[in-house]
């Protein structure tokens, strides 16, 4: 017996920007999205169907007619606008998952002060979020930030590990860190019904992450993750985990001795593959554990 099991379909790396001028300073926004739709598809994969079927084209064109229409200020808040407004119209659909993925644009200082109209492109660190509204499930909300790029040139170290005949690693207690780290936040879905400023949020958990990695005498990543992963925890009570990726970008120390020269620790090269890649969620307990 062969039979359908999971499918979705959508569209997805939908560009848009948005250029608003209601204000002294414009602003801009550009976000990428991704639309996928879940339900009752069966008919369209098994006999060709297509009766319940939204092409993906159409999807394409919400995004940017719902850009024009939509109030929103964050990417979470146009990602439950979306979510709703499929819902709405498509009832052979049960669940709708919206992915944006927000690329900063910088206001230009001119002559001393932010130019009204023009903008020059952020770092590559962006601002993502997952929203997903259910029928019968409501709405999971999961935002993040990717590529957010930190090196510390002190107060880390990495000592004590296994050292079998295959090592070759010194132990250290002085190291470069780097990392362009990934990290993802569930809210509580207790807390989704009202009116969460994301973007204040966002921001709290984000200075609350870099501050930490900043002070943190590290002895692995491993152990200035956690502690990253627990700052944000406490800063921000309506998330319930947080899940690092912490990409390790090595710099390695140049032996200069061929040379006549000594190297105290200054002189390195930045090396892209291949990297220790740590992972890890740090999540609340549940009451009474």
């Amino acid at each position: 017996m062969i039979a359908l099991a999971e499918n979705s379909y959508g569209k997805s790396s939908v560009r848009v920007m948005k250029v608003q001028r209601d204000g002294p300073l414009h602003t801009v926004k550009e976000w990428k999205v991704e639309v996928l739709l879940f339900g009752d598809f069966e008919s369209c994969f098994t006999v060709g169907d297509n009766s319940e079927i939204l092409p993906t084209d159409t999807m394409k064109n919400t995004v940017y007619s719902r850009a024009r229409e939509s109030s929103a200020e964050c990417i979470e808040d146009f990602a439950r606008e979306l979510a709703e407004f499929f819902l709405g119209r498509n009832p052979q659909v049960e669940r709708v998952n919206i992915n944006i993925a927000s690329s900063p644009w910088e206001h230009v200082i001119s002559h001393g002060k932010p130019h009204p109209s023009t903008f020059i492109r952020g770092t590559g660190e962006t601002q993502t979020t997952a929203v997903t509204y259910s029928r019968k499930g409501g709405v999971s909300v999961t935002s993040g930030l990717d590529n957010l790029v930190l090196l510390k040139t002190a107060n880390s170290g990495f000592e004590g590990f296994i050292l079998d005949s295959l090592t070759t690693l010194p132990e250290t207690a002085d190291r470069l860190f780097g990392t362009a780290m990934r990290a993802q936040w569930k809210y509580q879905s207790a807390a989704l019904p009202a009116q969460l400023p994301f973007d204040q949020l966002r921001s709290k958990l984000r200075t609350a992450l870099i501050d930490v990695f900043a002070q943190h005498d590290s002895k692995s990543v491993q152990h200035t993750l956690y502690a990253m992963a627990q700052a944000a925890l406490e800063a921000v009570p309506d998330i319930m985990d947080v899940e690092l990726a912490m990409p390790n970008k090595h710099c390695l120390l140049i032996d200069l001795s061929r040379f006549g020269q000594t190297n105290p620790n200054e002189i390195f090269v930045p090396t892209d593959e291949p990297y220790g890649n740590i992972v890890a969620r740090i999540c609340r307990e549940a009451k009474g554990s």
